[in-house]
């Protein structure tokens, strides 16, 4: 894959990530030594995060950036993670990061794959009936939350209280649900950036999975961010489930991201 799309993946995430931080009652984004910090400070690992700036080439340099972040995160009794870009990481010390990280309480958990779509391509069936709110007013903010926490087994009141946030969802981050049969049931936000829009939240209720909902959901908020913002490429960030759909919508890979979880009870040692 070419380094300027390895370096696109990493920048939107960086910058969304920012963005939720900023926007959060509590949030912070702090560049310390070696490592960035972008953390909604609440109860869900997935949004106190911490990234390296720039690709890393030493073990000292991973484990110096997982320190700094464990050192920061542990006064505050908050799961976090740490995201590390594979290709940012040469190989042998890539398969060396798990064991490298393990002593600042960090443990691999998810694997997601940074793709990109120049325009999405036609779809091979007719899309199911969604009715398409954007979530403008806390009652819509609570759904798109009630949604990820079913999706990601997360307590509904995290979720709530994670997403339930005026700012979160306005100006350059819409956020969208789509309701069947009146029950909130797929959601995705899509962000607007320099070159290209930029989707997270993607989730849909376990209730109503297998339907489609999550390519017409996606294809929806893609809509309104060419109509609104002249984007018609997009960046996601992808997990093993979601692969096969966002390929089927004409994604193609361009790297990977390990993010290591840390738990409130984990200490971090000096390296």
């Amino acid at each position: 894959m070419s380094s300027d799309d390895i370096h696109e993946s990493n920048a939107r995430f960086q910058d969304a990530w920012r963005f939720f931080a900023r926007q959060s009652a509590a949030g912070e984004v702090l560049d310390l030594p070696g490592v960035s910090i972008a953390s909604s400070n609440v109860a869900w690992a997935m949004m106190n995060v911490a990234f390296p700036p720039g690709p890393m080439d030493t073990e000292r340099a991973l484990s110096d950036a997982a320190a700094t972040a464990a050192r920061h995160f542990a006064p505050k009794r908050l799961p976090w993670m740490l995201a590390v870009c594979e290709d940012w990481v040469p190989t042998p010390l890539r398969e060396r990061a798990a064991a490298l990280l393990a002593p600042h309480g960090l443990r691999p958990a998810v694997v997601a794959t940074g793709m990109v779509a120049e325009r999405l391509v036609p779809p091979l069936n007719l899309l199911p009936r969604l009715e398409v709110r954007q979530a403008q007013d806390s009652r819509g903010r609570m759904d798109l939350a009630d949604v990820n926490s079913h999706s990601y087994d997360m307590p509904v009141a995290t979720g709530r209280a994670t997403f339930d946030v005026p700012g979160l969802f306005a100006g350059d981050n819409l956020g969208f649900v789509g309701y069947r049969h009146a029950q909130a049931a797929t959601c995705a936000a899509v962000m607007r950036g320099e070159s290209a829009a930029y989707v997270s939240m993607v989730a849909t209720h376990p209730t109503h999975r297998r339907l489609g909902l999550a390519e017409a959901i996606l294809r929806h908020v893609l809509g309104v961010a060419q109509l609104q913002w002249g984007l018609e490429r997009s960046v996601l960030h992808a997990t093993p489930e979601g692969l096969p759909v966002y390929r089927r919508l004409g994604y193609r890979g361009v790297t990977r991201f390990c993010f290591y979880m840390a738990t409130p009870l984990n200490r971090a040692t000096s390296p």
